[in-house]
């Protein structure tokens, strides 16, 4: 999800500035040069409309620029051999007394290259690194905190850092905007882009974190993150869209829903907040109803189709019990309630089903049946009247209302528990006249049996 607020803002930025959004896979790790990995970078951006102007180009495939990068630094004395561990370097922290981590051990060492070395950046030992962000202001790092960081790995692959200034400055990337978790790695590109006289640096931009409603920062072990797994769950990717943009920015109007051409029109990057951006899911699905709301009816029903039959649909209909032109007829009260393409099923699975499941542990049902009014009498009547009763909505309607006045009851509530076994959803009875006589009436002494 994180990754997909940060392309979301590189575009808008792109699109409200006239620039041009470059999609570079940074895949200097050889274990994410897999096809998943891509895929997992690339389609939540093309289902979520996020256009790029140029690449993808590949970081794998820039190599050489790479590694003739880290040739130069060694050469230059700004980077040298080291062929500690980390385990080793802890270790002898600690027999110095000092903190955990590297302290320059291999500096001056005279280390030659081999298989089990890498190359670390010599750190200034003095000074500071200024980083004028937009959006979080300036931010200094001392040099004498930043250890002499690796720029090669011991299999000779350079690292994401010397990776990326690289190419920002081959690509003449002119805006980085990128996660608050990746600040701290900025002042070392900025030493590195120095050390190689890449010329003047881009302008970064660190967008604040993501939090839970514990206000902790989004885990793919804690939380739901996954933007496509959203997807799947019926979020439309406009609405989707439409809440990332609001993590962090807002509108100078307060308006939050809102086609992206106007959303384009507003975003100021440096009007986005530093503090952390609650990725609230009441606000997701609020929004995502109002989008489905938006829909023609037609569309919504298009749109519904796999979540209420078919191979992803959360409920395996028999086939002679799901009727498109039933689902049809309701489709337009349904879409007036549901906040997510899931929901679907919770509304309209009594009309397609024999029985119904009452849960009599929840407070509706407590509520409408064990403490309503002359239950079991509503009940009783409910399945004389409806033996004979013409088989249409406005009778079935009629007699259950005639049998409320009589009773001095409410009755229309136990009748909707009886026929669909929750006490809200959509209008009754259009619905409940295109059951079989006979499934209803077994419904209504199904619940008689439990008053």
């Amino acid at each position: 999800m994180g990754s997909a607020r940060s392309a979301l803002f590189n575009w808008l930025y792109a699109q409200s500035t006239g620039g041009e959004m470059i999609l570079r896979i940074e895949d200097t790790d050889a274990a994410l040069r897999k096809p998943e990995f891509i895929d997992a970078i690339v389609k939540p951006l093309e289902t979520l409309g996020i256009t790029w102007d140029e690449g993808p180009y590949y970081q794998s495939q820039r190599r050489q620029f790479h590694v003739d990068a880290v040739e130069k630094l060694v050469e230059s004395g700004h980077a040298y051999f080291c062929n500690l561990t980390r385990e080793q370097a802890d270790e002898r922290a600690k027999e110095a007394g000092l903190p955990a981590g590297y302290h320059g051990w291999s500096r001056d060492a005279g280390i030659e290259d081999g298989d089990d070395c890498v190359v670390r950046f010599r750190t200034p030992d003095t000074g500071e690194v200024v980083i004028d962000d937009v959006i979080r202001g300036q931010v200094t790092f001392s040099c004498v905190e930043l250890e002499d960081f690796v720029i090669r790995r011991s299999d000779g692959s350079p690292t994401f850092l010397v990776a990326n200034a690289i190419d920002d400055a081959d690509m003449s990337i002119t805006h980085v905007i990128r996660g608050e978790d990746l600040l701290n790695t900025t002042p070392k590109v900025m030493l590195l882009w120095d050390a190689l006289d890449l010329g003047e640096k881009p302008t970064y931009a660190h967008l604040p974190l993501l939090v839970n409603e514990q206000r902790k920062k989004l885990s793919k072990r804690r939380d739901d993150v996954s933007l496509m797994d959203f997807l799947k769950q019926g979020y439309l990717p406009e609405a989707m869209v439409n809440h990332l943009a609001l993590l962090g920015w807002g509108p100078p109007d307060d308006v939050e829903i809102r086609p992206i051409s106007e959303i384009i029109e507003l975003f100021k990057l440096e009007n986005v907040n530093k503090g952390s951006a609650f990725f609230d899911i009441a606000k997701l699905n609020h929004i995502n109803g109002d989008y489905i709301r938006q829909l023609p009816v037609e569309t919504f029903i298009s749109m519904a189709e796999p979540f209420v039959y078919g191979v992803d649909a959360e409920i395996d209909w028999a086939t002679n019990d799901y009727d498109a032109d039933v689902f049809a007829m309701v489709a337009a009260e349904v879409q007036q309630r549901v906040e997510n393409f899931d929901q679907i099923p919770s509304f309209v699975s009594w009309l397609f089903t024999t029985e119904v499941t009452f849960d009599t542990e929840s407070k509706g049902f407590k509520k409408a049946i064990i403490k309503g009014k002359m239950i079991p009498e509503i009940l009783d009547a409910m399945h004389e009247r409806f033996t004979d009763v013409a088989w249409t909505a406005d009778e079935m309607n009629a007699a259950v209302s005639a049998i409320g006045d009589e009773l001095g009851a409410r009755s229309q509530v136990p009748a909707r528990v009886a026929i669909t076994g929750t006490n809200a959803g959509i209008p009754l009875w259009d619905g409940a006249a295109t059951l079989d006589r006979q499934v209803v009436l077994d419904r209504i002494a199904a619940l008689r049996a439990l008053v």
